[in-house]
C-alpha cells in the first residue's frame, strides 16, 4: 500500500525554511520554492515522511545535525570539473606561484579551498604546485585545506574518484600522471596528490579560527547563495584571515560586495594590499 505524501510547501513553513537555512548556512531561499519542492520531493517520499511540515520538525529537532546536513546536499548543486575557470589557474600558476615562492620564506604554503565540493579545486590546485615546484617541493609545506558544509560532498572529495568528463579540460599528459584508472573505468587522484589535501568541515557563516593566515583563499561559485549582506560580512572574515599581500579568487559569475576590503586585480581576483608589502 503506498503512503499519501503531501509535499507543497504552505507559506509558514517555507517561512520557516528560509529562516533557518539562512540563518545557519548563509544560504538564501527567497523565491525558490519551485527548486526546493523539486529537489526534496522524492528525499521525503523515500524517508517515509507524510508532509513537509513533519519534515522540517524533524530537521530542526535532530541535535545530530543529520538531516540539516542531508537538506543541504540536496539544496546546493555540486556542479564542477577540473580546470574549472581557467583563469584562475593562469594567475595562480603565473602571477601568485612566483610571488609566492619568494616571499613566503618559511616555506609553509597556505592555501585554503572554501567550499570545495567534490574535490577537484584542491586537487587542482595540488597538481598546480606539483608541477611548479617540482623536486623543491620537499623544501615546502604545500597542503591545502579544503572545507565545505556538504559532508557527501567531502566524503567523496577524499575518494578522489571522477569520471572522463571531468577531467576533459585537463592536458592529457596531467591525466596520466595524476590519475591511475579504476576497474571501473573511472579516474582515481594518485596517493601523492590525495596526501597534500586536508578535508574538513567548515561553516563560512561561522567565525574563521585556523591556526595562521592564509596567502590564497578560493571561494568560487560559493557566494551565489548568498545575498549581499551576508557576502560583505564573510569577504571581511576572509581579509581577516588573508595574509598582506595575499589573493581571494572568486566566482567569475559572482558579484563582490559594495564594500569588499580587497583591492581587485582583474576579474574575479582580489589583493589583501593595506601597506607596502613585497609580497
Amino acid at each position: 500500500m503506498s503512503v499519501n505524501v503531501d509535499i507543497g510547501i504552505n507559506a509558514d513553513d517555507y517561512s520557516r525554511l528560509v529562516h533557518f537555512v539562512k540563518s545557519c548556512y548563509g544560504i538564501d531561499l527567497e523565491n525558490k520554492q519551485f527548486i526546493v519542492q523539486s529537489r526534496l520531493a522524492n528525499y521525503l517520499a523515500d524517508s517515509g515522511f507524510s508532509n513537509f511540515s513533519e519534515y522540517l520538525d524533524a530537521v530542526m529537532d535532530d541535535r545530530s545535525g543529520r538531516e540539516a546536513a542531508n537538506l543541504i546536499n540536496r539544496l546546493t548543486t555540486n556542479h564542477t570539473y577540473f580546470m574549472r575557470e581557467s583563469e584562475h589557474f593562469d594567475h595562480f600558476r603565473q602571477v601568485f606561484l612566483p610571488q609566492a615562492e619568494k616571499s613566503v620564506n618559511d616555506h609553509d604554503l597556505r592555501i585554503w579551498s572554501a567550499g570545495c565540493s567534490f574535490g577537484n579545486e584542491p586537487y587542482n590546485l595540488a597538481m598546480c604546485l606539483d608541477e611548479y615546484f617540482g623536486l623543491s617541493r620537499r623544501q615546502w609545506d604545500l597542503k591545502i585545506l579544503a572545507t565545505d558544509i556538504s559532508f557527501n560532498a567531502l566524503r567523496q572529495a577524499q575518494r578522489g574518484v571522477y569520471t572522463s568528463k571531468a577531467l576533459e579540460k585537463l592536458p592529457e599528459e596531467w591525466v596520466s600522471r595524476y590519475f591511475d584508472m579504476t576497474s571501473h573505468g573511472l579516474y582515481q587522484v594518485k596517493d601523492r596528490i590525495r596526501s597534500n589535501v586536508v578535508f574538513k568541515y567548515h561553516n563560512l557563516m561561522e567565525e574563521i579560527n585556523f591556526k595562521k593566515k592564509f596567502d590564497l583563499i578560493l571561494c568560487r561559485n560559493v557566494m551565489i547563495y548568498f545575498d549581499d549582506l551576508t557576502k560583505s560580512q564573510l569577504c571581511k572574515r576572509f581579509y581577516e584571515a588573508t595574509e598582506e599581500g595575499g589573493y581571494l579568487y572568486i566566482g567569475h559569475a559572482e558579484s563582490a560586495p559594495a564594500d569588499m576590503p580587497y583591492i581587485k586585480q582583474q576579474p574575479a581576483v582580489y589583493r589583501k594590499i593595506t601597506e607596502v608589502s613585497g609580497k
